[in-house]
């Protein structure tokens, strides 16, 4: 059964398209930040023949505010904006964290031939730790630059400075998106064969979830020594992960058969 709820009518984002590859590829960032943060990622993928469609969810970059904001309404948004952009099923929807938790709802709708979710919202903290969670991301301040590189010493400059722009952009009522945190679940059923790439540290997805996640059929690899943002704290070693799973995955996924998805971890990655 589809995922779907009642929600606020969908509305037109802002998006960032790329690449005049035959493949297509949609990139669905995580909560405060926005297409920008894609930008060493797309740049491989336009490399490898894709054309990239990385939208900036509401509330983020240069798309419209809502009135509410769940990830049904933000799933709704991209389906609505991409889908006059495409003449067939997509070949990858990728998305980080929240965009993980909405890219699954898009696969629902969209049936791509591939999906990959990294460190994505597939369940969420209990107790005291999950209100921490909530109360750190609904007060924090916005964090200077020194902040950032302390907290983040592995990213790039040019990432800090993209971080920084993007939280100057970024609606804080987009918490309230997590305000019933019951939706951030692992899809029911999968619509194609799915990699989940997970930080060493991961802050949402434990041993047990993961577990349930390679139960489901989807392949789970880890990429040591990141946190949270992997594709930031590691870039090399989530591309290995993401072309390496692509390519395997290639051979079946142009005669449009059904895939038996493997449970494994890639080079970089912890078993």
């Amino acid at each position: 059964m589809l995922r779907r709820a009642t929600y606020r009518r969908a509305m037109q984002l802002a998006v960032h398209e790329s690449g005049r590859g035959a493949r297509t590829a949609i990139l669905i960032h995580g909560i405060m930040s926005d297409s920008r943060a894609w930008h060493r990622v797309t740049a491989e993928l336009e490399g490898q023949g894709f054309r990239v469609l990385a939208v900036d969810l509401a509330g983020h970059g240069r798309s419209p505010r809502a009135t509410a904001y769940s990830p049904a309404a933000w799933a709704s948004d991209v389906v609505e904006t991409l889908a006059p952009l495409l003449d067939s099923p997509p070949d990858v929807v990728m998305g980080h964290s929240l965009g993980g938790l909405v890219a699954s709802l898009v696969a629902d709708r969209l049936a791509p031939r591939a999906a990959i979710y990294i460190d994505p919202a597939f369940s969420f903290p209990k107790g005291l730790r999950g209100w921490a969670f909530k109360a750190f991301f609904a007060m924090a301040p916005r964090p200077r630059r020194s902040a950032l590189v302390r907290m983040n010493p592995k990213w790039s400059a040019v990432d800090v400075d993209i971080e920084l722009a993007t939280l100057r952009d970024w609606d804080k009522r987009t918490i309230l998106g997590f305000s019933d945190t019951r939706p951030l679940v692992p899809p029911a059923r999968l619509v194609a064969p799915t990699l989940v790439v997970l930080a060493e540290k991961s802050l949402l997805i434990t041993a047990n979830v993961a577990r349930q996640l390679r139960g489901q059929g989807m392949t789970v690899a880890t990429v040591r020594g990141t946190g949270h943002t992997v594709f930031r704290d590691d870039h090399a070693g989530f591309m290995d992960a993401v072309l390496g799973w692509l390519r395997d995955l290639a051979p079946a996924a142009s005669e449009r058969a059904p895939v038996a998805v493997r449970s494994a971890s890639y080079v970089r990655s912890a078993s």
